[in-house]
C-alpha cells in the first residue's frame, strides 16, 4: 500500500472498479476526480504533489488501456 493517502485512496478506488479523470496535471501536481461506476458523477476529487500520486496518475495517463477516464 502507497505511504501517500492520496495516492492509496486512488489505488483503492479502482480496486472497486470506480472511474477517475485528471482534472489537472502539472509537472508538480495533480488534481483527479472520483467518478461513480454507473453515470461518471464526480464524488470526490484528491490534489497531491506527492511524488508516488504523481507517478501512479502519469501511469495511468500514459496507458489509456489502464482504465482511468
Amino acid at each position: 500500500m502507497p505511504e501517500n493517502p492520496q495516492a492509496g485512496a486512488l489505488l483503492r478506488w479502482e480496486e472497486h472498479g470506480a472511474p477517475w479523470r485528471v482534472v489537472e496535471r502539472t509537472p508538480t501536481s495533480a488534481t483527479v476526480s472520483l467518478l461513480t461506476c454507473d453515470d461518471g458523477t464526480e464524488v470526490d476529487r484528491l490534489v497531491s504533489s506527492d511524488p508516488e500520486f504523481l507517478a501512479l496518475v502519469a501511469r495511468k495517463v500514459d496507458d489509456p488501456e489502464s482504465g482511468s477516464v
